[in-house]
């Protein structure tokens, strides 16, 4: 079995040392065996915990959401239907965030594309930005 030190770890995974350890304090990593001299002592099953992890949250994620995968992947004869479903939440998410994105793209086209390269003064993006003064108060009637 192959030991790592919590450097070799984070080297293999391409995770910060103190990503590794802040892991091992919410429990999405167990705690691993020390040496004599006290030093974190990882193996493959870790490792291969670690990537999980890792890839899961390049993918976008949430940490709980990371937490439930794993808690789902343990057991190989359980049903995927779990797993099935936070992956479907999650792609949900990603797609709302593309078309926010896609709309905040489109507004910032289309207020450069107002733009007549003249003075500041007449600065057709900075207008956009500026906000509305909203004038006097209507006298009520009364």
């Amino acid at each position: 079995m192959a030991h790592l030190s919590i450097g070799d770890l984070a080297k293999a995974t391409g995770t910060q040392v103190e990503t590794i350890r802040y892991y091992e304090r919410i429990g999405l990593m167990p705690e691993p065996e020390r040496s004599p001299g006290n030093y974190r002592v990882y193996d493959l099953a870790q490792l291969r915990r670690l990537s999980f992890i890792r890839r899961a949250r390049d993918l976008g994620f949430p940490l709980d959401q990371v937490r439930a995968l794993l808690g789902l992947s343990g057991d190989g004869a359980r049903s995927c239907a779990g797993i099935d479903t936070i992956a479907r939440r999650h792609l949900a998410e990603v797609e709302r965030k593309i078309d926010d994105l896609t709309a905040l793209r489109d507004e910032l086209a289309g207020m450069i594309g107002r733009c007549g390269q003249g003075s500041v003064s007449d600065c057709r993006i900075i207008e956009t930005l500026a906000p509305v003064s909203p004038g006097p108060a209507p006298l009520s009637p009364g």
